[in-house]
This record gives structure tokens, C-alpha cells and sequence, in this order.
């Protein structure tokens, strides 16, 4: 990095996100929690799971949950299909196979032009971080805090 790069980005911290679209929504995650996107290969249902749990999937000799994020948001439900991708997103010792409809790649965000999640919003704000605009024109992305939601998710399929 340039030395007048450096300076700039010390001044202006920046944090990754990866960003991806599902249904409707676009959302994004810190990059540092998404190991990789695949295809979306077998799933195999489990009985007596929360219905945002699609089931499980093979990946690279470890069998992953797959989690229909919209479902979990209360936002809707995915519709998984030949174009459908998942990434693998990990918090600590946990992994999991996350929809997405459609991978918008990786994007910088000043931190201080992160937006505050909305008040009063429904259940999915208490999974934000904050908002960003403008990384994509006209629209903006919400945030997700992903640890706290894996946390969240886990806890919601150990208590059915």
C-alpha cells in the first residue's frame, strides 16, 4: 500500500463485508466470517429441526447445516435452485451453509458511514449492525451481525 494510501486508511477506517442478495433483500456479512461460496450440491432434510433449517450438506468431508436466512429473518422463504449458492459462513467452532440467490461480492465501508439499524424495526434489526447506502445505487444493504444471528439460530434449533 501506498504511503499515502495507508495514512487515508487509518484515518478513515474500513471494515469487509461480503454481500449477497436473497429474494429481495440485500444483505452482507464481515468477510472475515464466510470462508466460501459453492454451488449448492444435496441437501438432506432433518426431521424435528426449525424450518429454517433446510437440512444438511456435505462439504469438504464435514457435514454443514444449511439455513434459509429469510426464513430465520421472518422475511420470507428461499427458493433453492440450479443457480442458488451458498456461503459458508463460520463463527468459532461453528459452520454453516447460508442461501443466497445471488453473491454481490466483496465491498469496503468506512465505518463511519455505517447507518444505525432502524428503531423499531421487526425481529431481523436485532440482527443488524447498521445500514450501508450507496454500495449499490439507489439501494442499501443491511448489515448483519453474524455471529450474534448463528448464535441466535443455534439456540432457536436447541430449544424445539
Amino acid at each position: 500500500m501506498a504511503p499515502d494510501r495507508a495514512i487515508a486508511a487509518q484515518a478513515r477506517p474500513e471494515q469487509e463485508f461480503f454481500c449477497f442478495r436473497a429474494a429481495d433483500l440485500r444483505l452482507a456479512v464481515p468477510s472475515e466470517n464466510v470462508l466460501e461460496v459453492i454451488r449448492t450440491g444435496l441437501l438432506t432434510p432433518l426431521p424435528r429441526t426449525p424450518s429454517f433449517l433446510l437440512g444438511v450438506t456435505g462439504h469438504r468431508g464435514e457435514v454443514i447445516p444449511v439455513m434459509d436466512l429469510l426464513r430465520f429473518l421472518g422475511k420470507g422463504e428461499a427458493r433453492v435452485g440450479p443457480r442458488t449458492r451458498l456461503f459458508i459462513g463460520t463463527s468459532g467452532n461453528y459452520r454453516v451453509g447460508v442461501v443466497a440467490d445471488a453473491v454481490l461480492g466483496l465491498r469496503r465501508i468506512p465505518v463511519a458511514d455505517i447507518l444505525p439499524p432502524p428503531l423499531g424495526g421487526d425481529a431481523a434489526a436485532e440482527h443488524l449492525i447498521g445500514v450501508a447506502e450507496g454500495l449499490i445505487p439507489n439501494e442499501s444493504i443491511a448489515l448483519l451481525h453474524f455471529t450474534k444471528l448463528l448464535q441466535s439460530a443455534r439456540q432457536r434449533a436447541v430449544l424445539r
